[in-house]
Parts: C-alpha cells; structure tokens; sequence
C-alpha cells in the first residue's frame, strides 16, 4: 500500500470504528461531564480560545523555557480579558485554565492562596484584602516548602516572632534550609504569599507552625522588597512545569503588622499570649481542597492518555495480514488491548469519583466555617489515600500510553510525555505519596482498634472510608475459585477487595510492633482500593437513574458502561492476587487438572473476555470524553484518525527545517567530514 493510500487508510479506519460504535454517545459525555449544560458551557469556552491567537499551541514545543514562562502569564493575561470581555462566571474561567494543556503561572493564587486567605483569615484581613486577591490586585503563592524539608511541617524552619513592644511579627529565614522552595509563582509572578512560619512567641517558647501573609514585590515596579531573596528554582525534570516559576525566599528579619497573621481560629494576643484553634487540624482545610480538586484533573488526565493511545492503535496497522489483506491493526493485538482499555476505565472512575468527593468536600466545608470539625478525619484519611491512587495510577498510565505508541509515541507531538512531565511531581506535592499512606494506615488502625475494643462493635459506628471494617464482625467466607460468570459480577470483585483490605488491617494491627517495610504501602493501597471499589459499585447502580446529570443510562449504553466499570473492578483484583491468597480469599491449585493448574486463570480470561467486547466501543467510549483537539493537542490523537499528515505538519514547523544546510555545517559539520577525509587518505598511503 502506497504513502497516500496509508493516510487515507487511518481516516478510513477511524470512520469505521466510530461507525460500529453502538452506545449513545452523547448521554455518556452528559454523564461524564455532569450534565449537558456544562458541557456545552466548555464547549462555549474552548470555542472562544481555540480561535483566539494568544492560545497557538503550535510552536510552544520549539520555545526555551523563558519563552514558555512569558507566554503562560501572557495566556492567564488574556484569560481574564475574556473573562471580563464575555462576562464569565468563575467556572468558566477554571474551564480556561484548565483547556490550556498545560500549567498555569498563576494556578496556586486560585487554589492555594485565596481558598486559605478566605477560610483562615481574619475578618479584618479579608476586608483589608479580600477584594484586590479576588480581582487579582494582588497575585499570590503559597511559601510553605523549604529547601531542608518539605511534606514535614512541624520541622520547618522560617520564623515568625511576636514583638508586643511594636504589635509585629518578625519573618526570619535563620539558614540556608530554612530557604522556601518550590513555590510556585514566586520566582517572577507572585506580589503577595501566605508564608508558614513557626510562631515564636515572647520569651522565646515555639507553639509550631501558623500561616502569615506577607508582600513579597513592590506594586510599583514589582521589584522584590528589602529584606527578601527572590528568585526561580530552575528547569524542572522531563521539562515539567515549564510555564511555571517554581521560586525560592528567603527572609532577613522582615516585620509585618499583628494583623497579617491568619487567625480566623489560632491567635496571639497583643500581649503575646497565644490562644489556641478549637481543633488542632482546622488548618487542614486549604490542603483537602487542594487534594479533592485533584482527583477529578487526574482522572481527565487518564482520559487525555486513552483517548490518544487507543485513537491512534485503531489506525495504526502493524504486523500480520488480517483477513482484508491489510497489516492487522494495532488495537486488536491482546498486548495493545489489555494496556490500553484498562487506562479508559480508570479515567471513567476517577472522574466520576473526583465528582463525588468534591461535593463531600463541601458538605464538609460549610460544616467546618461553622466550627464543626466531625467530617474533617475522614476527608483527610479519604483524600489522603485516594491522591496516592489517582497519582499513581495517572502517572503510570500517561506513560504505559506512550509506550504503546511506540516510536512515535516518543515525539514530542504526542502530547503525551508533556502530560507525564507535567504529572509526574503530582506524586510528591501536596503530601509524598510514601508519606500520606502513614496517615492511611493510622485512620485504619484507629477505626480498627474502635471496633474491635467497643462493649458492642457495630457498622454504624464505621465511615465510608473504613467500612469494610464491618466484614470482621462476620465470619470470613471459605476460600473460592470464582466461575467465568461470577467475575462478570462486580458484587465479586467488591467483595473480595472489601475483605482483603479488612483482613490486612486486622494483621497489621496484630504485628504493627514487628512490621516489614512495606507494609504502609500494601495497607494504604488495600484500603483504598476497597474504598474505591465500594463507590464504583455505587456508581454502576446509579447509571439507570437520572442523577445529578440528568442522565439515565439505557440498552446496549448502560451495559457497554457497566462491562467497563467491571474491567476496572477485575484488573484491581488481578493486582492483588497475592494478598487475596496469602489471605485465603481465593483458592490456590488447579479448578480443572486437565485443562489448568493456575486458580487465576478464570479472572485472566473474564480480563481479556470484557476487553474484547469493548474494543468495538473503544472509539465510542474516547469520544463520550467530549475532548477538543485542540484541548487535547496531539498529533496522534486527533478526531478524524488523519495522524500521519498531522505529524508531518508539526514537523515542518521545527526550527531546524528553516534552512537547508545547518549552520552548524559550516561550525563542526564540515570541520569533521575534512578531518575524516584527511585520515582517510593518510591511512590509504600507508
């Protein structure tokens, strides 16, 4: 088959895939996006940018890092032209920022400093300046990371000193550790921070670390202020975060008024004495909504590297001949498949999962500015366990998706490495991963150590984070081999997942006292996977109810989507074989002698058995994402499947092509060939 004939081939195939597609599309994109309202509102949104010069994505792969930097604050600049030019709502700004495809200069000013300023500041402090941060008068970062430590907090190093005699604080960054660092914004952006400093109270007594707001660049002419080191930490591995000026500060005795300390809950009084905040962990709240936003982006995140991977195997043909007599396609290969389908089946979890978490986020919230702090544990126990899933999963799916392109998955013009490099830290900010599975495993423990020394143990008294609990109060099922036909029930994979992480705590908390050095890891893993898994079960039985979405999920739809959330459930369970044996979950040895000896073959099978009924609907599935191709940015993955026109275009826009011969012939190129030949004919005299 000649070049034109494989171009038009890909278009052909990817008609094709998208013409045997047999679920609605559109009622999965209006569940996807909760609602057909806020689709179109992104849809409206994307238009708009996509349209609009100051949003070129075509030659942000060619730019040095200063370039990418000056272009993102440019792109946030133009923002909130739009915004105030159509009149956006709030949303729809975040809908903007978020289109970009990649990360935005000013992000921690919408996340991090306002959310903190508004639910820890003084009344005072947000008449003061809660105006000039909402129209952004003002930008601002979050300096809570130094250079010495990081997700240990209590060990941080910048001080805060009461001084009564002036009613200041003195901020001081006593060593060269004590130096904030990572902070994104500060490098050039940022004129404001909310600074964590340990509170040093008259006389000297330390009472840990508080929140401080502080100006860091004069409104004048942005110039840093004295008594302040400002600058940007530098490239970023992979060139992740390119557009972002991760800084560092430090701080030689700069004194800011009374008021500047954040203290809707702990305060110092003029005198000096310290009075504390109702509950130790109300602080809290500014992280959780942080970690609670981050689920849903992570699961759009899966779903930008299945749309892309499985777009571009359905028209990429490699290998053997198929019946047609064309090479077979990629997609249809087990390896491919099997790789492939499940990254689409976490991205439909976690997105509708992020969904629900951020409106038990606010349930918590309204709660909380009230004082109320009884939902505050297990928000942080629940978005503690699931920010190390969803990170490690999104990770590893950005990457397993680029594998699976092969060679040209490795350009640039995927789109994939920048989404794994810009991913990739997710892993480590806003709590280490290894770190946040400790405090996972302290919430099981004590949820543990509650049922079991109650005078009577009930469920009533477990959270949804820990309700597989409840299993222990029953006895544990015998061992079992579960048929073809029982894997197809997600009831089989809860249950089972349900039990394994309830027997994993429970041995846990027998041996804690002589434990192994992974164990943190498995338990955290355990009871999250179990927690997960409940809510996909609760997610599959609300998809023939009209929810939140207005959506009801019908027919061949409803099943198609039910038979993916079921993958999810499966390739969970094959991952945690090792437990749900070693726990006597499931029964070792041969099922059936003479066909098999491997107890596991039954899940492996109903693996590759729902795979394979998906694969028509793969195409269907990506699309219902509902993901522009301009959002989306890829080369391989674009709608009409013409991806071998599209990466020849990209590629004629590389700076080298502009001339012929190099410059760099006349430098070293020609210098090298003269040499060679000289050697050459020296050696042949010889």
């Amino acid at each position: 088959m000649s070049g034109n004939n494989v171009a038009q081939r890909a278009t052909q195939d990817m008609a094709s895939a998208r013409a045997a597609t047999a679920i609605d599309v559109v009622a999965v994109r209006d569940l996807l996006h909760n609602g057909r309202k806020e689709y179109q509102k992104l849809q409206n949104v994307v238009s708009i940018m996509k349209n609009d010069p100051a949003f070129d994505k075509s030659q942000k792969d060619f730019m040095d890092r200063t370039h990418r930097y000056e272009r993102g604050v440019s792109m946030v600049n133009r923002v909130y032209e739009l915004q105030e030019k159509h009149n956006w709502s709030h949303e729809e700004t975040l809908i903007a920022f978020n289109s970009f495809g990649e990360a935005n200069p000013i992000n921690l000013h919408n996340t991090a400093f306002q959310p903190v300023i508004l639910s820890q500041g003084s009344p005072e402090l947000i008449a003061k300046y809660g105006d000039l941060i909402a129209t952004r008068g003002i930008l601002g970062c979050y300096l809570q990371t130094e250079l010495g430590h990081g997700t240990n907090v209590s060990s941080l190093e910048t001080t805060a000193t009461y001084l009564p005699e002036t009613r200041e604080f003195e901020i001081n960054s006593p060593s060269l550790t004590s130096s904030k660092w990572w902070v994104g914004a500060l490098g050039k952006t940022a004129t404001h921070g909310v600074v964590q400093a340990k509170l040093i109270l008259p006389g000297g007594k330390d009472v840990g670390p508080h929140l401080f707001f502080i100006q860091l660049r004069s409104l004048e002419d942005h110039k840093s202020l004295p008594g302040r080191i400002i600058g940007d930490i530098g490239p970023k591995v992979h060139g992740g975060f390119t557009t972002v000026d991760n800084g560092f500060a430090r701080f030689d005795h700069v004194r800011i008024p009374k008021e500047n300390m954040l203290s809707k809950f702990a305060q110092v009084t003029d005198d000096g004495k310290y009075v504390q905040p109702p509950h130790a962990k109300l602080s809290y709240g500014g992280m959780l909504y942080i970690r609670a936003n981050m689920i849903t982006s992570l699961g759009w995140v899966m779903a930008k590297a299945a749309t892309i991977s499985i777009r571009y195997s359905t028209v990429r043909r490699q290998g053997s001949k198929s019946r047609d007599g064309l090479e077979q396609q990629v997609i249809t290969y087990p390896s491919q498949y099997i790789r492939l389908l499940p990254i689409l089946s976490h991205a439909y979890v976690f997105i509708q999962l992020g969904r629900s978490l951020l409106s038990a986020f606010n349930t918590m919230s309204s709660r909380l500015a009230s004082g109320d702090t009884s939902l505050l544990a297990e928000m942080h126990a629940t978005t503690s366990g699931l920010k190390v899933l969803a990170t490690t999963i999104a990770v590893e799916d950005a990457e397993v998706a680029r594998r699976a392109m092969g060679g040209h998955g490795f350009s640039a013009f995927s789109g994939l490495g920048r989404l794994y490099a810009d991913f990739l830290p997710s892993a480590t900010y806003e709590g280490d991963n290894f770190v946040l599975d400790q405090q996972v495993v302290r919430a099981a423990l004590k949820s543990y150590t509650n049922l079991t020394t109650s005078a009577n143990p009930s469920a009533v008294s477990l959270s949804p984070s820990t309700a597989y609990l409840r299993l222990l109060l029953s006895k544990q099922p015998a061992a079992s081999s579960p048929s073809l036909e029982s894997w197809n029930d997600a009831q089989t994979s809860i249950a089972l997942l349900e039990w394994r992480a309830a027997l994993v705590v429970r041995e846990h908390a027998k041996t804690k006292n002589q434990a192994d050095a992974s164990v943190n890891q498995r338990v955290a893993k355990a009871v999250t996977e179990a927690f997960v898994a409940a809510q996909v079960g609760k997610i599959i039985d609300g998809l023939s109810t009209v929810g939140p979405a207005g959506v009801a999920l019908k027919g061949e739809t409803l099943a198609v989507t039910k038979r993916l959330l079921v993958l999810y459930l499966l390739t969970v369970v094959e991952g945690a074989l090792v437990e749900l044996y070693s726990f006597g979950l499931l029964r070792a040895g041969p099922v059936n002698a003479k066909e098999s000896t491997d107890s596991a073959r039954n899940l492996r099978l109903a693996i590759d058995a729902l795979c394979r009924s998906l694969l028509s609907n793969a195409i269907g599935l990506t699309d219902a994402f509902g993901i522009d191709d301009w959002v989306l940015d890829s080369a391989l993955g674009v709608y009409d499947g013409n991806v071998y026109n599209a990466l020849w275009e990209r590629a004629q826009a590389e700076p080298l092509n502009k001339t012929d011969v190099t410059n760099a012939y006349a430098k070293s190129i020609k210098h090298i060939l003269e040499r060679g030949n000289r050697q050459s004919k020296a050696q042949a005299k010889l």
